[in-house]
């Protein structure tokens, strides 16, 4: 089954409009760029869409769930609050992931400061984005959240940087796709998985997740390319204070200059 792209569409879009996941969508189509669709470009669907050109009756799924997966860390938490605390040492000497504060308590403390760089709009769609990838990579919503402060204060415009690799958009993933205004939507989306989920040419948090087994130490392979798992301060040529200030964001403390 086909569908032709109309003004508008976006891979997410097409998905709430005929009931499939962003993921089967992608899946069924390995050589289209999501971020660069065409208005009467033909793609495929996966087998169960509705192949319905007519807008659906927004029955698909809800973007909050993105699809049939579960958003990881979307529940339980603390209330956060508390100042910020100098963490070192191996992964062992710091928080739990169970300790961190509640995914809400993180959005809203952290999408304040997203709005100094962002529009509203832009900002509630970075949140789909993060709810969506979380959902479809089994990576904890929150964990995404902090790094994507982390790398680019939230700021969807922000520049690339290129210490021998390229790193563009919100995650300043490696070699993956920067923000694009014809398609904010679709770009966001897009900038989020690359920085998550990986690009063809380097390791998002859910591959260094699977290759360290805890959260602080893929942070610093994320960072730095290496990891000196007794001292995560250890900054191996990238920023020292990286997986201090995450772990201190995951818990909810603020600091000045956050």
């Amino acid at each position: 089954m086909s569908y032709t792209i109309q003004s508008g569409d976006t891979f997410w879009a097409i998905a709430q409009k005929l009931g499939i996941s962003v993921d089967a969508l992608q899946a069924a189509n390995p050589g289209v760029n999501p971020t660069t669709l065409q208005v009467g470009q033909t793609i495929n669907l996966p087998g169960g869409g509705n192949n319905n050109n007519n807008g659906g009756n927004g029955s698909g799924p809800s973007p909050s769930q993105g699809g049939d997966g579960k958003i990881v860390g979307a529940e339980g938490g603390s209330n956060g609050g508390g100042d910020f605390v100098p963490y070192a040492g191996p992964a062992s000497a710091y928080p739990n992931p169970s300790q961190w504060a509640s995914y809400s308590a993180l959005w809203a403390q952290n999408s304040r400061l997203m709005k100094f760089n962002s529009s509203d709009v832009d900002v509630e769609l970075i949140h789909r984005a993060i709810e969506t990838v979380s959902a479809s990579s089994g990576v904890d919503v929150r964990a995404i959240l902090v790094i994507i402060v982390q790398e680019s204060g939230g700021n969807v415009r922000v520049g690339s940087t290129n210490n021998g690799v390229h790193n563009p958009g919100l995650m300043q993933s490696h070699n993956g796709v920067s923000f694009n205004p014809a398609d904010p939507e679709g770009s966001i989306l897009q900038m989020v998985r690359d920085g998550t989920e990986g690009t063809r040419d380097g390791d998002g948090l859910k591959q260094l997740l699977a290759r360290y087994g805890n959260y602080y130490e893929a942070f610093r392979g994320y960072n730095s390319g290496s990891v000196n798992k007794s001292d995560l301060n250890d900054p191996v040529g990238a920023t020292g204070n990286y997986v201090q200030k995450a772990a201190n964001r995951l818990m909810g403390h603020s600091w000045p200059g956050m």
